[in-house]
């Protein structure tokens, strides 16, 4: 096992038997909680078997990190999304992660929110509405685009993602998908410093974070949340 990974799925694993694990954020959210739980590793081979799949190899961080630590499950937020070889019949991938990753559309794509066409610049509806057509059919074009080269690996919640850049020079650096409330494609910056943070740093300050809350019982612990259906349900 490589030094980066050595003992961490112990140290997850073993956070299910700490007092107060439910307080940390996403382990015990009600059908969504990953309750410190790690898929089984992926062989070497069922690794190539997704990087053919996908159209692309993986950052090294990542990569050990599935084949040492797990392929999903405990994580930051709400945890790592599976990453599962295709079976049988599964169609090709899109080729989105192989295509290179362009940090700078998000600028791109405010400056193009602020030049959305108005009436009262055209001289009639009928022009209006085809330059209103054509500024939205490339405000769709450069939303999608945000996110080509890059892999999603874990959700925030509301709409917010977790992004791990697979191509180009930011390959195997964490990015916020924040496109939910119009603020693009951003760099995690991990706390201290600035600067895109990797998947190995955004994981591990994810763990420490986790022990310490999760092994804390100095504190008065929070509230636990549990699920109460509605009377209507039953």
């Amino acid at each position: 096992m490589s030094g980066t990974w050595a003992g961490v799925r112990e140290r997850v694993l073993a956070l299910r038997k700490a007092p107060r694990w439910w307080a940390v954020f996403g382990a015990d959210h009600p059908g969504h909680g990953h309750e410190f739980e790690l898929l089984p590793v992926l062989t070497e081979e069922r690794l190539r078997d997704v990087e053919r799949w996908l159209g692309t190899g993986l950052p090294e961080e990542y990569r050990t990190f599935l084949t040492e630590v797990g392929a999903g499950g405990a994580g930051p937020d709400y945890g790592l999304f599976p990453l599962r070889p295709p079976g049988p019949g599964t169609p090709p991938a899109t080729g989105h992660c192989a295509l290179p990753f362009r940090p700078g559309l998000t600028a791109e794509l405010e400056e193009h929110e602020e030049a959305e066409p108005r009436r009262e610049d055209h001289p009639d509806d009928e022009t209006f509405a085809a330059a209103y057509a054509a500024w939205d059919t490339r405000r769709d074009e450069l939303n999608d685009a945000l996110t080509e080269g890059t892999l999603c690996v874990g959700s925030q919640g509301c709409a917010y993602y977790s992004l791990l850049v697979v191509t180009g020079p930011y390959r195997g650096t964490m990015w916020d998908d924040v496109r939910a409330v119009g603020e693009g494609v951003v760099p995690i910056e991990p706390r201290g410093r600035t600067g895109p943070v990797t998947f190995a740093e955004w994981y591990l300050d994810w763990l420490d974070h986790a022990e310490r809350r999760a092994w804390d019982t100095t504190t008065e612990p929070p509230p636990r949340l549990r699920f109460i259906p509605d009377r209507a349900d039953g």
